[in-house]
């Protein structure tokens, strides 16, 4: 198998032992399940059953930020507890993609499971000398890090115009450079907080999902993945603090899924141009969804519109109607391992079913059950 690696900047060989340790990143749990969110997961899920097709086993840890800036927000413009609406959300979320076929994660830990661990990793950073203390935070030391920007490979310029974009906050006055980021900051009032070394607070975003994955995974992951709005500042600091502390590589593969947009813009929750999973079950069956959202390559931009489920669930019939068989598996299976070129994979069980084959085998691959 041959992936894209974000931070070597080309396809390369994927070559795992016989168990395969995978972080992706997962949900802040304040509203519902989008196919942005569905276009990374199933991209995840479309690797895992091809590893699991070829002799391995994986253990797929997908984090719950479940305290987090947005969240925050979100539960006091509703007048709700946090954790309450990161409940909701989280089942919701996970009924969600149940629907669509994917296979259960190892395990889902909350980032409010691991203070604990938050904390101790926090004082690693700092007895490693990688970070500081001021105004009641602690922030990481970019400085003290000569290999900070080696997943994103981007200049300054640009680190600081994403960093203020997705809630970096370059000029805080209490950093000592723009570009160090917070590890420990002090709870606005009405905020959860939780008391340290450093002073009552909360934990940093890019912090919680460091700890979870070296908790959860050990210090060298095989595959680390999100959507490619993470590459930074988030993944870039997950490196850099974790290996500032274990001094190993803290994840061999970096995979990215590019961003689904809707009318020639991005969705998102910030904009509210969202199509939500559980709207369309209301009128569509669950794998033509996944099959409409899979049809895309993993890594590409693309646009979300209305054609695409009544087209899906066209090729949907077609594919039932040759019946179960193994047909087009084959190509199927190499398309998967040039770089998960299931828009190729489709192509294949399109003709195989053309001929009359079946191809239940081949989409079965892709998580598309045909006999429901």
């Amino acid at each position: 198998m041959r992936l894209y690696d974000t931070a070597r900047q080309e396809v390369v060989a994927f070559e795992p032992g016989p168990l395969v340790t995978m972080y992706t990143c997962g949900i802040t749990p304040y509203d519902s399940t989008h196919l942005g969110h569905a276009a990374t997961f199933l991209a995840y899920d479309v690797l895992a059953r091809r590893l699991h097709d070829d002799g391995h086993q994986t253990r797929v840890v997908r984090n719950i930020t479940d305290v987090d800036d947005p969240l925050l927000d979100k539960a006091r413009e509703l007048g709700v507890h946090y954790l309450d609406l990161a409940a909701a959300e989280t089942a919701r979320f996970q009924g969600d993609l149940r629907d669509l076929g994917t296979l259960p994660a190892f395990s889902e830990p909350r980032a409010t499971s691991a203070i604990a661990d938050i904390r101790g990793f926090i004082g690693m950073v700092l007895d490693a000398g990688h970070a500081y203390q001021a105004g009641g935070a602690v922030y990481f030391d970019v400085s003290s890090f000569p290999r900070f920007g080696q997943v994103a490979h981007l200049d300054e310029a640009a680190m600081l115009a994403l960093a203020a974009e997705r809630g970096g906050n370059p000029y805080d006055p209490h950093k000592r450079a723009p570009l160090d980021f917070v590890l420990w900051q002090p709870s606005a009032e009405g905020e959860p907080a939780w008391e340290s070394l450093w002073g009552p607070g909360r934990p940093g975003w890019h912090i919680e999902c460091s700890t979870l994955a070296l908790r959860e995974l050990g210090t060298t992951i095989d595959l680390h993945g999100g959507g490619s709005d993470l590459i930074f500042p988030h993944h870039e600091c997950e490196a850099a603090q974790s290996e500032a502390v274990t001094n190993e590589p803290f994840v061999r593969h970096w995979m990215h899924t590019g961003m689904v947009g809707l009318d020639g813009t991005k969705m998102s929750k910030s904009l509210g141009n969202l199509v939500f999973v559980s709207d369309l079950l209301k009128d569509w069956e669950a794998m033509a969804i996944r099959l409409a959202v899979v049809a895309n390559h993993y890594r590409r931009d693309w646009e979300w519109n209305d054609a695409l489920l009544p087209a899906t669930a066209v090729r949907l019939d077609r594919w039932r109607a040759a019946g179960p068989g193994d047909g087009g598996l084959d190509e199927v299976r190499a398309a998967l391992d040039d770089d998960l070129d299931t828009a190729r994979a489709i192509a294949a069980l399109d003709d195989a079913a053309s001929s009359g084959r079946g191809v239940s085998a081949g989409a079965a691959l892709l998580g598309i059950d045909l006999s429901t």
